[in-house]
């Protein structure tokens, strides 16, 4: 598929996994992201000065996350459910059960509204969100946006670990507000204690990631290195972003993990994922290597297939 650069959009534009039909994104608070990101004179002067407080104050984000969570919140429900076309059958309980957006935006699904690709060389897709892989992440390193280059050495903090995957596989999940929040693990594993990453909390909208990948090396975070049998050592990684509240873990450390079982969850706002494999690990699925050569997001859900072990 030819597909344009989403770098020189305006709009966000994403490849439907299900329907290989490139789709434009509704974004949840566009204009103050084009506040926030934009390049216009206003953008540049007041949007900077915003974006300043909200990413290095976190109290900002403790505070709206806060407000999301309040009683008083629960009537934006359904307005939102209609605006975004959020499949409500596919919710665990009846949408009456919410009582606050949050308690909408962590919600659980049932089982059968994610149904993922067995077998143990199948690696998963961790959560829905629009992805961006990457069979090689010297694809990746070093590259340059905006005169802000993507580093591994600056995601991971850590020179000896970096070195183990720098021409390994990475795997990028951005999870809209939209999206279902909960991620689940890729493959069957045994996790270790996920240890946080200090950082601040910018969007992880394209938005704004075209004008700085480095984002992801700046932002909050958490780390988790998965032992697995098919795929080796691969790390999972929680990345903050604007209006976040928490990155909550609900697994067990150190036990028998099952393929697809709940790893976690975001609270309000958009959030990310990133996955590294260690080279020659897993193969990628051909539909997201080609797509992310153009860096083009493609919208998956939780449970489609990423890739096989090699």
């Amino acid at each position: 598929m030819d597909c344009p650069d989403l770098r020189n959009m305006e709009a966000i534009h994403y490849i439907d996994r299900l329907s290989q039909k490139m789709e434009r994104e509704k974004v949840y608070g566009e204009q103050f992201l084009k506040l926030l990101y934009g390049q216009d004179l206003l953008s540049r002067v007041l949007g900077a000065s915003v974006l300043f407080f909200l990413a290095r104050f976190p109290i900002f984000s403790f505070f709206y996350g806060w407000w999301q969570s309040q009683p008083w919140t629960a009537k934006k429900i359904q307005p939102f459910i209609d605006a975004f076309q959020v499949d409500s059958s596919e919710f665990a309980g009846p949408v009456e059960q919410f009582k606050s957006f949050n308690d909408f935006f962590i919600r659980k699904l049932k089982a059968e509204a994610r149904p993922f690709v067995h077998g143990e060389s199948v690696a998963i897709t961790p959560a829905d969100g629009r992805y961006l892989c990457y069979q090689n992440i010297e694809q990746i390193d070093g590259f340059i946006i905006k005169g802000k280059k993507f580093s591994l050495d600056g995601l991971l903090k850590d020179a000896q670990l970096a070195n183990r995957y720098r021409e390994g596989t990475m795997v990028m999940a951005r999870l809209c507000p939209t999206d279902y929040h909960r991620y689940h693990f890729p493959c069957d594993c045994i996790p270790g204690i996920a240890r946080t990453i200090p950082g601040d909390l910018y969007s992880v909208n394209p938005m704004a990631i075209r004008h700085n990948l480095e984002t992801y090396t700046e932002n909050k975070r958490t780390l988790c290195v998965l032992e697995t049998k098919q795929f080796g050592q691969v790390l999972f990684i929680e990345v903050g972003a604007t209006f976040v509240g928490s990155i909550h873990q609900t697994y067990v450390p150190y036990s028998q993990i099952k393929k697809g079982d709940e790893k976690g969850y975001f609270s309000f706002g958009g959030s990310s994922l990133i996955l590294l494999f260690e080279p020659n690990r897993l193969q990628l699925d051909e539909d997201l290597i080609q797509a992310g050569l153009s860096h083009i997001e493609t919208k998956c859900l939780m449970g489609q297939s990423l890739g096989r072990c090699l």
